[in-house]
């Protein structure tokens, strides 16, 4: 009973911290997106939108994650975009209608 308790406790902590380094890759990357893009990134953050399991090509089943954020292209407006991770891996970022990064550009 002990042992199924402590794996628990693991896996939540694992999943904790795992979720607080994706967050900081995915605002590296809305900020990346945001200077290549010439546009504000606003309030410097990232919110969590989704969380799924995925199957990808090269890693194979992963945590997929969809960030929202805003950004403004005039400093008069707000829009939205997102970036998209699976696992770690920026898979991709985009500004909108307008704009979009792919990963290459991003990492």
């Amino acid at each position: 009973m002990e042992w199924g308790i402590l794996a628990i406790v693991l896996v939540l902590a694992w999943f904790w911290l795992d979720s607080m380094k994706c967050n900081d890759i995915a605002v590296t990357a809305a900020r990346r997106a945001a200077h290549l893009s010439g546009v504000q990134l606003l309030d410097d953050t990232v919110a969590l939108d989704k969380i799924r399991l995925a199957r990808d090509r090269d890693v194979g089943v992963g945590l997929r994650r969809i960030y929202r954020f805003e950004f403004s292209d005039t400093g008069d407006n707000r829009r939205g975009g997102v970036v998209v991770l699976h696992n770690a891996k920026v898979e991709t970022v985009n500004l909108g209608n307008v704009w979009a990064v792919t990963p290459t550009t991003v990492d």
